[in-house]
């Protein structure tokens, strides 16, 4: 199967939420022992979960994965972020031996992280921990021309949509997406300035903490390349033009995720934009996504918005790694949790017209 075949089947696949599901879950919360609507986004959250997997109520996610995808960006070489493109390949050799924040963090919800090479410059082996995937050596510099082919774009999120398929197979319950790529926030802020229309100087962000004068170039990049797009251009030749190959793998795999009825947590802003390039495919892929968290990055905001998604954390991250989706897990679950497990007025004996 071609991945372009491979992509019209998995769209084919997405279905809405379950409605059914999802009205049993609100009518189940409002018999719950508490005021109505008293534990806010948890019950959102849980009713999403309901709408997704189409049970009621859902089940706690207890296997959880963390995909963390990984490439390298041409753009750097154009002057964006004062980090050496090296750091890509250190940081995911940080990954296997289970060093970096978002392991950390992982091994405390008992998440097991899996790393994609969707386009690395240099080359890593292959392990448990570390998946090969390598659609080609980084992308071009976008502030001088398209960042891939078509092909390559299209490869890449069929890469996407497998991983999705194959941490479904395995039997995962909820995935959270990752990702590493210096040079990785530019591509995002021209995806994101591209699908909600706003101008880069309100969404581009100083990403690893960039100065002035290095976030102004960087401003003028997103702008120059984001105008290069030809109008009324389709989400692949979009990614073509201004993304990344992490970005493509996010977006696939929230596609993939959506077909299997899987729950995807979003992480920063990395994901945010690679969801809007999924939602371009497909709207109902987006509703089967909760948003970890809020990144400290302004295209996020904007992305999270034209998402329809309401962060579950607002802890001023800008990690990236999947640290913030990875921190909303145990959220997620007490939402499933609660609407599981809390006892009902008529459970308790308690008459709901009174006080009491």
């Amino acid at each position: 199967m071609t991945p372009s075949q491979l992509l019209e089947q998995t769209l084919a696949s997405i279905t809405s939420l379950d409605a059914d599901a999802m009205r049993a879950a609100t009518e189940r919360q409002a018999i719950l022992t508490k005021p109505a609507g008293s534990l806010g986004v948890l019950e959102e959250t849980s009713v999403r979960l309901a709408g997704i997997t189409g049970v009621c109520p859902p089940a706690v996610p207890q296997k959880v994965a963390v995909a963390v995808f990984a490439a390298d960006h041409g753009v750097v070489a154009s002057g964006v972020t004062p980090w050496p493109q090296s750091v890509t390949t250190s940081m995911v050799e940080n990954f296997r031996a289970g060093g970096a924040a978002v392991n950390v963090l992982s091994r405390q919800i008992g998440a097991d992280v899996a790393v994609i090479d969707m386009g690395m410059v240099d080359d890593v082996k292959e392990d448990a921990v570390v998946r090969v995937r390598k659609v080609r050596a980084g992308t071009a510099d976008l502030a001088v021309g398209a960042a891939m082919t078509r092909d390559e774009a299209l490869e890449a999120l069929g890469t996407g949509i497998r991983i999705a398929e194959e941490l479904a197979d395995a039997g995962y319950e909820l995935i959270a997406t990752g990702d590493m790529g210096i040079g990785n926030t530019t591509a995002s802020a021209c995806l994101i300035a591209h699908f909600t229309g706003r101008p880069a100087a309100e969404i581009t962000g100083r990403g690893t903490g960039i100065d002035d004068a290095m976030l102004t170039h960087k401003t003028a990049i997103v702008a120059q390349a984001v105008a290069r797009i030809a109008e009324g251009a389709g989400p692949v030749d979009v990614l073509a033009e201004v993304g990344g190959l992490e970005h493509a793998g996010i977006a696939g795999l929230i596609l993939g995720a959506a077909a299997r009825r899987v729950p995807v947590v979003l992480d920063g802003v990395i994901a945010g934009s690679a969801a809007l390039l999924a939602q371009a495919f497909s709207p109902d892929a987006v509703d089967h996504c909760l948003a970890g968290h809020r990144s400290v990055e302004p295209g996020h905001t904007a992305a999270l918005g034209a998402l329809g998604l309401r962060p579950l954390v607002d802890l001023d991250l800008r990690l990236g790694e999947g640290s913030g989706a990875v921190l909303a897990v145990p959220l997620i679950r007490s939402a499933a949790a609660v609407l599981a497990e809390m006892a009902t007025f008529a459970d308790a004996g308690i008459d709901a017209g009174t006080d009491a």
